[in-house]
Protein backbone atom coordinates (compact mmCIF):
# COMPACT_ATOMS: atom_id res chain seq x y z
CA UNK A 1 0.00 0.00 0.00
CA UNK A 2 1.33 3.35 -1.47
CA UNK A 3 0.93 6.99 0.72
CA UNK A 4 -2.50 7.69 -1.88
CA UNK A 5 -3.79 4.32 -1.26
CA UNK A 6 -3.72 4.61 2.34
CA UNK A 7 -5.55 8.52 1.87
CA UNK A 8 -7.67 6.47 0.17
CA UNK A 9 -8.71 3.63 2.51
CA UNK A 10 -8.67 6.56 5.27
CA UNK A 11 -11.97 8.31 3.37
CA UNK A 12 -13.54 5.25 2.76
CA UNK A 13 -12.80 3.79 6.99
CA UNK A 14 -13.75 7.49 8.46
CA UNK A 15 -16.07 8.61 5.81
CA UNK A 16 -14.26 11.76 4.73
CA UNK A 17 -13.34 13.66 2.05
CA UNK A 18 -9.92 12.06 -0.20
CA UNK A 19 -8.61 15.98 0.39
CA UNK A 20 -9.87 15.96 4.55
CA UNK A 21 -8.06 12.18 4.72
CA UNK A 22 -5.27 13.71 2.75
CA UNK A 23 -4.84 16.51 5.65
CA UNK A 24 -5.19 13.98 8.35
CA UNK A 25 -2.86 11.48 7.22
CA UNK A 26 -0.18 14.28 6.62
CA UNK A 27 -0.44 16.13 9.66
CA UNK A 28 -0.11 12.49 11.57
CA UNK A 29 3.25 11.77 9.53
CA UNK A 30 4.44 15.39 10.04
CA UNK A 31 3.41 14.96 13.97
CA UNK A 32 5.55 11.87 14.13
CA UNK A 33 8.26 13.49 12.31
CA UNK A 34 8.67 16.41 14.39
CA UNK A 35 8.43 14.58 17.61
CA UNK A 36 11.62 12.55 16.21
CA UNK A 37 13.71 15.14 15.08
CA UNK A 38 13.03 16.56 18.62
CA UNK A 39 14.40 13.47 19.74
CA UNK A 40 10.99 12.14 21.32
CA UNK A 41 9.24 9.18 21.13
CA UNK A 42 5.48 8.48 20.34
CA UNK A 43 3.58 5.98 21.99
CA UNK A 44 0.45 4.30 20.08
CA UNK A 45 -0.81 1.44 22.52
CA UNK A 46 -1.37 -1.49 20.93
CA UNK A 47 0.00 -0.34 18.03
CA UNK A 48 3.70 0.55 18.39
CA UNK A 49 6.41 2.97 19.31
CA UNK A 50 8.62 5.63 16.98
CA UNK A 51 11.62 5.90 18.80
CA UNK A 52 15.32 7.67 18.40
CA UNK A 53 18.52 5.30 17.85
CA UNK A 54 21.37 6.33 17.44
CA UNK A 55 24.06 4.54 15.65
CA UNK A 56 27.68 4.84 16.90
CA UNK A 57 30.67 5.17 13.91
CA UNK A 58 32.10 2.10 12.71
CA UNK A 59 34.60 1.07 9.66
CA UNK A 60 33.08 -0.88 6.93
CA UNK A 61 34.34 -2.68 3.91
CA UNK A 62 34.19 -2.16 0.00
CA UNK A 63 32.93 -5.53 -1.49
CA UNK A 64 34.62 -4.53 -4.73
CA UNK A 65 37.41 -3.50 -3.44
CA UNK A 66 38.24 -4.19 -0.13
CA UNK A 67 39.47 -1.42 1.37
CA UNK A 68 38.45 0.32 4.60
CA UNK A 69 35.10 2.83 4.58
CA UNK A 70 34.60 4.94 7.59
CA UNK A 71 30.59 4.97 8.65
CA UNK A 72 30.28 8.03 10.47
CA UNK A 73 27.78 8.37 13.60
CA UNK A 74 24.08 8.78 13.02
CA UNK A 75 20.80 9.30 14.54
CA UNK A 76 18.25 6.97 13.17
CA UNK A 77 14.33 6.33 13.19
CA UNK A 78 13.02 3.42 15.02
CA UNK A 79 9.67 0.96 15.18
CA UNK A 80 8.45 -1.35 17.76
CA UNK A 81 5.58 -2.89 16.75
CA UNK A 82 3.06 -2.95 19.65
CA UNK A 83 1.88 -6.09 21.25
CA UNK A 84 -1.82 -5.05 19.48
CA UNK A 85 -0.28 -5.02 16.11
CA UNK A 86 1.36 -8.40 16.50
CA UNK A 87 -1.69 -10.20 17.74
CA UNK A 88 -3.78 -8.87 14.65
CA UNK A 89 -0.75 -9.89 12.00
CA UNK A 90 -0.63 -13.46 13.58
Amino acid sequence: MNKNELVAAVADEANLSKADAQSAVDAVFSVITGQLKKGGDVRLVGFGNFSVSKRAATVGRNPQTGAAVNIPARTVPKFSAGKGLKDAVN
